[in-house]
């Protein structure tokens, strides 16, 4: 009798443990997860195939094709548009053009931009404040890009604010032409403008730094300069890659303000292909915009190989 009763409850024991059935597959959870993730992103694929693959597809088409010369295309296979293009000895001197703009954009952006950063983020105490100054950065976006490049004009000239300014003052004897419709506007049309998008992502980075982590190391004696270059700036690669990757794609895939602000006196990469696709030579225009969109590709997978900036992202 015992061993009929110990039986009975082994079996009901065993009868309330769910079965294989019961409990869905290993393969269905992780079909279920990926019929998920794709429902996600597929509102970004339907923006970005039409807008943004298939434009690049039929550029890179027609980088290949021949031309009549008269603007009509040829279907077929030719290197003829990058032998010329990588052939000739503009091309060197519009990338060399394009790099120094860039490379000085960048700093000054950076220089800029970190310490605006630096100084909302632990000088401001009160948080409603340091947003407030944080939202005034962005001001000059209110505005339009011709609009902000125009106001240059009054400061820069050799009649304007600043000529007269140092004229009366005494330290100058002449107007300075070197400050308007030149490199030197030229990068600071840029710097004007794109400050911004290197001060928000190092700002949401330092934001994050805790600040015990800081008074911890005032209190073991560290200087603030040891705070700056050990704590601060290592925290904040995040923020200054992404800083980074904005400035630098803008301002090498921009023309608009080199023409203007140089007054036409100098040129970049994009200005080339914008003129070709002016005179009808579009494979030749093609090439020049695949041959830069390779170089911003590997300028950003540098950076990324350099700086996780997933851990932005995704904080």
């Amino acid at each position: 009798m015992t061993r009929r009763c110990k039986r009975s409850d082994f079996e009901a024991f065993a009868d309330m443990q769910p079965g294989p059935s019961s409990a869905p597959s290993l393969a269905q959870t992780t079909s279920r997860a990926n019929l998920a993730g794709w429902l996600y992103v597929s509102p970004l694929v339907l923006v970005l195939v039409p807008f943004f693959v298939a434009p690049i597809l039929v550029v890179l088409a027609a980088s290949f094709f021949a031309t009549d010369g008269f603007g009509g295309l040829t279907p077929g296979f030719t290197l003829a548009s990058y032998v010329e293009v990588l052939h000739s000895a503009l091309t060197l001197k519009l990338y060399l053009a394009t790099i120094k703009f860039t490379l000085l954009t960048w700093v000054f952006t950076l220089i800029i931009g970190f310490f605006v950063a630096y100084f909302l983020v632990f000088h401001v105490r009160n948080q409603l404040l340091a947003i407030g100054l944080f939202l005034l950065c962005t001001v000059p976006f209110w505005t339009s890009n011709i609009i902000r490049m125009i106001s240059w004009i009054p400061l820069l000239g050799k009649e304007g604010l600043i000529n007269q300014a140092l004229l009366a003052t005494g330290v100058i004897r002449q107007p300075l032409e070197v400050l308007l419709f030149s490199d030197l506007a030229v990068v600071i049309a840029y710097v004007h403008q794109l400050t911004i998008f290197m001060i928000v992502p190092i700002f949401n980075s330092m934001a994050r730094i805790d600040k015990k982590l800081i008074e911890a190391a005032i209190d073991a004696g560290a200087s603030r300069f040891d705070i700056m270059r050990l704590i601060v700036v290592p925290m904040s690669k995040s923020g200054i890659a992404l800083g980074t990757i904005f400035v630098v794609s803008i301002v090498m895939g921009d023309f608009f303000v080199v023409k203007v602000m140089s007054g036409g006196g100098s040129a970049s990469v994009v200005s080339a292909f914008y003129e070709d696709v002016g005179v009808l030579q579009y494979p030749t225009a093609a090439a020049s915009a695949v041959l830069l969109t390779l170089v911003l590709v590997a300028i950003v997978s540098l950076i990324l190989r350099t700086v996780d900036i997933r851990q932005e992202i995704t904080r």
